[in-house]
Order: structure tokens, then sequence, then C-alpha cells
């Protein structure tokens, strides 16, 4: 990297930076799109599941295992890993259903950290756009023979590069929270229902 390649850099404007913030900002919309899509549908799933589940309870394994055999969704999938080795006590239960919380957890959260980074480094992206512009703008202003005019119009087309800098990145970064609480709450209520499953083959166990 030569000084050439750093000049034509610092003197190249902050144009195609903002034109790299909408691209971000296009693929951050398809994500939020995707994510609550699939958010929506793995609560709708989860509340169906978690009312059949509890009028089934006490009414043996069998039961269990019939009402997640017929549900879809992250927690379905949990609980139904969970039953395939219920027969050998609650111990390896547990360890199942960890497992698959863990791997339905990475699934649900698969791509929010692209959300994250754009809404943590958006604005940095554009600040950098709006320092390329405001050089730009008194260079010009050093090779023209016009007033205070022309670095105010640089000033001004240079601060649009922050402007969408943080126009994608407050979306994103509400997104990411609104998100991330989501499926927090997702994997908190498939860990009730496991529970409530572990104690059922506890008291089986039992008698």
């Amino acid at each position: 990297m030569n000084d050439t390649f750093l000049q034509a850099l610092a003197l190249s404007g902050g144009d195609w930076v903002i034109w790299g913030l909408y691209l971000c900002s296009v693929i951050a919309v398809a994500i939020v799109i995707e994510k609550g899509v699939v958010l929506v549908r793995e609560m709708r799933d989860f509340q169906a599941l978690r009312t059949a589940l509890l009028r089934s309870l006490g009414e043996g394994m069998a039961a269990l295992e019939k009402v997640a055999g017929r549900h879809h969704g992250a927690a379905a999938r949990i609980l139904r890993a969970g039953l395939t080795q219920a027969g050998r006590g609650a111990a390896g239960v547990e360890d199942l259903l960890a497992s698959a919380t863990l791997e339905e957890k990475l699934r649900l959260e698969k791509r929010l950290l692209v959300l994250g980074t754009l809404g943590n480094n958006s604005p940095f992206i554009g600040l950098f756009g709006t320092v390329l512009g405001v050089i730009k703008a008194f260079h010009d202003l050093s090779q023209a023979s016009a007033g205070p005019e022309v670095v105010m119009k640089g000033l001004s087309e240079a601060l649009i590069a922050t402007a969408v800098g943080l126009f994608v990145a407050i979306p994103c970064v509400v997104a990411f929270n609104y998100y991330q609480k989501k499926v927090r709450d997702l994997m908190a209520g498939t860990e009730a229902l496991a529970k409530l499953m572990l104690a059922q083959i506890r008291a089986g166990a039992a008698h």
C-alpha cells in the first residue's frame, strides 16, 4: 500500500461509502424480515405445544411423546430429543435436552450477528465517509479559485454519510435487541416445559 493509493482513497469522497451503507441496509432489511417470520412462527408453535403438553401432563410418557411428535418448531424438537431417551432415566434426558437446546439456540440466532455488527459499526462507516468527504472538500477548495461556498457544499454532502450510517445502525440495534429477547423468551419457555417433562419422568421412575 503506497502513498499514491492512500491519497487516491482520501480524495475519493464519501459517495462510495454511502452506496456501501445502502447495500448494508438492504441486507439488514432482508435479515429483519426473515428472522421476524421465523420467530413469529416459532412462538406460535411454542404456544400450541405448551397448551397441548400441559393438558397431557399426568397421562404418562406415551402421551407426552405423542404431543411432541405432532407439533413443529424448536421447542418440539428439543422435547423430542429428550423423549428419545426417556426410558434411561431423567439424567440422560437432561443431557440430551441441554444439547438440543444449544443447537436450536444457535439456529435461531443465525444471522443475528450480522444485525449486531451493522448496528455497532454503521455509524463508524458513515463517519469514515464524512471524513473522506471533508478531505475532498478542502482539497477542492485549495484547487479552485472559488470562495468558501465550495467547501460548504462539500461539507453538506459529506455529512450525509454520517446520517446514512445512523439511519442503518439504529433499526439494526433495535431489531437485534428485540430478536435476542424473543430467542431468550422462547428458550426460557422451552426450559420450563422440559423441567415439567423431567418431573414426570422422575415421578414415573419413582413408582
